[in-house]
């Protein structure tokens, strides 16, 4: 085999994922340096301490690793072969450190710092805001499928699952923190579940660039069928619904800024 380009995730420090503090890429890419494993043999097998992974695209290099992350360009002759996400090397010529926010097609810099809507300035909606309520009303049946779905079939698994944890985490977190002093009656029952559903919508927004097709839904071609959800989000109103009438929240304490039917 001869040498090709390759690319490589790492901590945002720079070290390594499967130990974060053995192999600094960063530290190599300042002086396009060379990089080995500690105990060097291919006979250890690909998932191992004796080889380094390397893949095809920077979307495939999400099996062992998550956002946030550093991106390198790297070189290197593979001691096993590609196996469809990666392949296996004894040393890598560690070339540059490449931006993630230029690397990937969807929003990387969304996936480590999402909107959390009730940390945002309470304030009253827009008749845009209520016409993307109404849109929203129209699609919210379906997110969960559509995006599930539409999500398995147009991207690797391994960057669905990191960047939807990574977000759930963050911004479900955000959220019990900021509406726990609130007594929930029906209405915070249903907010829950309506944060969820746009949760859920926003978390397709933000991977919304690389998904030419949406199931399950009607839209225009190139349009996230999702979007007044994500607009609402970004703005810091935050739909529920009980079954009878729509609120909509915003502010740290999630209060009701409009009622009404739609």
């Amino acid at each position: 085999m001869t040498k090709q380009l390759w690319y490589k995730l790492a901590r945002p420090d720079g070290y390594d994922f499967f130990t974060g503090h053995t192999i600094n890429y960063r530290a190599a890419a300042e002086i396009k340096g060379i990089v080995r494993p500690p105990e060097a043999a291919a006979s250890l097998g690909l998932c191992s301490s004796g080889v380094l992974h390397a893949s095809q695209s920077p979307d495939q290099c999400f099996v062992r690793a998550s956002v946030p992350c550093s991106v390198f360009l790297v070189e290197g002759t593979p001691v096993i072969p590609f196996d469809g996400t990666k392949a296996g090397f004894l040393e890598l010529h560690v070339l540059q450190e490449l931006q993630p926010e230029n690397v990937f097609k969807w929003h990387y810099a969304l996936a480590v710092n999402p909107v959390q809507p009730f940390r945002l300035p309470q304030h009253s909606p827009t008749s845009r805001d209520l016409q993307n309520l109404a849109r929203w009303a129209s699609v919210r049946g379906s997110v969960w499928h559509s995006i599930g779905d539409s999500l398995r079939a147009s991207i690797w698994e391994s960057v669905r699952d990191s960047v939807r944890g990574g977000v759930w985490a963050i911004v479900w977190a955000s959220v019990r923190a900021d509406v726990r002093a609130i007594v929930w009656d029906s209405v915070g029952d249903s907010l829950w579940h309506s944060v969820g559903d746009s949760l859920e919508a926003y978390i397709g927004y933000i991977l919304s660039p690389v998904v030419e097709r949406w199931k399950y839904v009607k839209h225009r071609k190139g349009a996230y069928p999702f979007m007044p959800s994500a607009s609402l989000w970004n703005r810091g109103l935050v739909p529920s619904f009980d079954g009878k009438l729509w609120r909509l929240h915003s502010g740290p304490q999630a209060e009701v800024v409009w009622k009404g039917r739609i």
